[in-house]
């Protein structure tokens, strides 16, 4: 049977288990939009506003689900514009596959209409990628861009098909000759008995133990393994930024997040341990500052499935090559119980003075202005710690890794690696896609919603009830905070004249409200919780509110201060 590449490609979506992509047509990738109006029972088809959205929903929904998630544009700025979208996916190591059209083959390097060499543009944000130029080349393609988006570090991968191999006929594979791409395990094996052994001496004969958590351990389904070792050994749980959620926030065992604008116990105490397993995590500076002044005295044991991780930031005495799963699951019978009273009362003296010194002013204000803690710690009381909670960049982003109990796994989603303005809209359309059944709201700056506020258009066509929450300070407020801090309060460039966000949601035909006062700020996060539509709080916080404790600039962590 023969068909048409753009029909062959819908076929390999659908073998995929595809059933969801996020998307905009335009004129090179027009005989795949033409073949997925008869695959429309098979394939549902998000309409975004801006190809980055459509790239940042794959995001949102491979983080929420597990699953590979796609994204469609055009060629030249089509194109182009999902780059950030998959250096973000690179960084964070999120399974993203993304389908571009390109011009006819004998047009390529003509420099004609709307053609970029994007296979070559996205060389250093890919895993993988490949143009097709001949439409036999679909089946086999698709089948090994999953695969490789899939395996080991996960992490996206780029297709680019052009138009004249979309609409060109082929011999359709027969069910049996469907080529199935297999990628060699290159980590299995590498678990030597003696490694592990030598790790499980090391978390035995320790007195000061931690664990640090990355997003290796969410990727690889690991919580459960993660919370058995931390309770056998009573070991002290520390996450980083991307590792939150993995481990419960109300867990005796879990002392805070690491790093810049985290909690000062884990920040402070990171350099006292003497022996740290860091399980899916890449020793990422902000999160260990200096590195000739980061864990000095600790024995590190790194459970990490990339080679290029193991020693690149921190000389590992063990490094055990494997996903975090099966790393622990191999560990864990080799660790003996244990009991470290002492060194959990250290974490607590530390959490106390934080409270008193810091928290209490910060989620618990009496007078001023509403503050962004405040609003996170109310939100994480009303839904329990059980939202996905999607978050922007800036402070507003450290107030909600701070502030909100997380309780379940795969709760919180946000750009960690770039850093990407604009993220949180577009990434929690494609989570809420992933777990309709949950809530999923939006924390975001007034910069960061007007960078992708187009998005909006999403959540009122679908009707999908995505509730976006705005920390409105009129200032791109991280950038704020260090030229005050560092650049003697020249406040250049980052004071904001804002748009009245309620009015243009409502131009969405998207409920809002927006909250100035403190004694309004309860009812209104009740009434954004009681709907089952999208809704937009507008909530004007302190306009100098400053996230901390602050790591200074090139600093270690062990010079945190409170005052």
């Amino acid at each position: 049977m023969k068909i048409t590449g753009a029909q062959a490609l819908m076929e390999a979506l659908v073998r995929e288990e595809v059933n969801l992509m996020f998307g905009y047509p335009g004129g090179a990738i027009m005989p795949t939009y033409d073949a997925l109006y008869d695959y429309q029972d098979k394939i549902k088809h998000v309409l975004v506003r801006h190809e980055q959205g459509a790239a940042i929903s794959a995001i949102g929904y491979s983080r929420a689900t597990g699953n590979v998630g796609v994204a469609l544009a055009t060629s030249g700025p089509g194109a182009t514009n999902l780059i950030t979208g998959i250096a973000d996916a690179l960084l964070d190591s999120v399974p993203i596959v993304c389908i571009t059209g390109q011009v006819a083959a004998p047009l390529l390097g003509t420099d004609a209409f709307q053609e970029s060499d994007i296979v070559g543009m996205t060389v250093p944000v890919t895993k993988w990628n490949y143009q097709i130029t001949d439409a036999s080349e679909i089946p086999e393609v698709v089948s090994k861009a999953f695969a490789v988006a899939r395996h080991g570090k996960p992490g996206p991968v780029l297709i680019d098909i052009t138009k004249d191999a979309q609409v060109q006929e082929f011999e359709y594979p027969a069910l049996n000759d469907w080529p199935v791409f297999e990628m060699h395990n290159r980590y299995r094996g590498e678990l030597s008995k003696a490694n592990l052994q030598r790790a499980a001496d090391l978390i035995n004969e320790a007195t000061q133990p931690l664990i640090f958590v990355g997003h290796g351990v969410l990727l690889s389904k690991a919580e459960e393994e993660l919370i058995a070792l931390s309770e056998k050994a009573n070991i002290p749980v520390c996450s980083t930024l991307l590792g939150l959620s993995a481990f419960p926030s109300g867990h005796d065992n879990f002392k805070g997040m690491l790093g810049m604008h985290g909690n000062y116990g884990p920040n402070i105490l990171s350099n006292k341990a003497d022996v740290v397993i860091a399980v899916g995590m890449r020793f990422d500076d902000r999160v260990t500052g200096k590195l000739s002044t980061f864990l000095n005295d600790a024995k590190v044991i790194h459970i990490e499935i990339d080679q290029a991780e193991l020693g690149k930031n921190i000389d590992p005495a063990v490094g055990l090559l494997a996903d975090a799963k099966e790393g622990l699951q191999a560990l864990l019978p080799l660790v003996e119980e244990n009991k470290h009273p002492e060194w959990h009362q250290r974490f607590t003296d530390c959490y106390a003075e934080e409270m008193d010194k810091v928290i209490k002013q910060e989620i618990l204000p009496t007078e001023g202005q509403i503050k962004m803690a405040e609003v996170i710690h109310m939100l994480s009381e009303k839904t329990q710690g059980q939202a996905i909670i999607v978050s922007d960049v800036g402070q507003h982003q450290m107030m909600a890794a701070r502030y909100y109990g997380f309780e379940r796994p795969d709760s919180h989603i946000s750009s960690g690696g770039l850093g990407t303005m604009g993220f949180s809209l577009p990434a929690a359309i494609g989570a809420k896609f992933g777990q309709p059944e949950r809530e999923v709201i939006v924390i975001v700056g007034d910069g960061g919603i007007q960078m992708n506020i187009q998005e909006l258009a999403v959540a009122m066509q679908e009707n999908i009830a995505v509730k976006v929450v705005i920390l409105n300070n009129s200032f791109l407020g991280m950038v704020r905070q260090w030229q005050e801090l560092f650049f003697e309060k020249r406040y250049s460039f980052t004071e904001m004249d804002n748009p009245d966000f309620v009015k243009v949601a409502e131009a969405y035909r998207i409920k809002g409200e927006k909250v100035e006062e403190r004694e309004k700020l309860s009812a209104a996060l009740d009434a954004m919780l009681a709907t089952d539509k999208p809704y937009l709080l507008d909530i004007h916080v302190e306009k100098q509110d400053n996230v901390f404790p602050m790591v200074p600039a090139g600093a270690g962590v062990d010079d945190v201060r409170l005052s």
